[in-house]
């Protein structure tokens, strides 16, 4: 499985941005599909998951404000975040789990500042 990820960029603190994240390859076998992100100077940390079934989990520290969503039909995940922060400032990663392998995508960067 081979991922994109696109749409990282500056935003002001309480803003909003959507990442995306297309998938190709042996996309039949995934069955989840997360972000990550890891800010400067910090481990990275996992951000929330999707299922192929639809079941959704979320950080706490990002509940309530971020949103992933799964399209099967374009093979894409996306991260709809609202309520952007300084401290979402990081590189977000894109992650799909299949049947063997785990497999991320380049990182793209979300800077919240004013």
């Amino acid at each position: 499985v081979q991922l994109q990820a696109s749409g990282g960029g500056l935003v002001q603190p309480g803003g909003s941005l959507r990442l995306s994240c297309a998938a190709s390859g042996s996309v039949w076998s995934i069955h989840t599909m997360g972000w990550y992100r890891q800010a400067p100077g910090k481990q990275r940390e996992w951000v929330a998951a999707v299922t192929s079934g639809g079941g959704t989990n979320y950080a706490s520290s990002v509940k309530g404000r971020f949103t992933i969503s799964w399209d099967n039909a374009k093979h894409t995940v996306s991260l709809q975040m609202n309520s952007l922060k300084p401290e979402d400032t990081a590189v977000d990663y894109c992650n799909a789990l299949d049947v063997i392998a785990s497999s991320w995508g380049q990182g793209t960067l979300v800077t919240v500042s004013s």
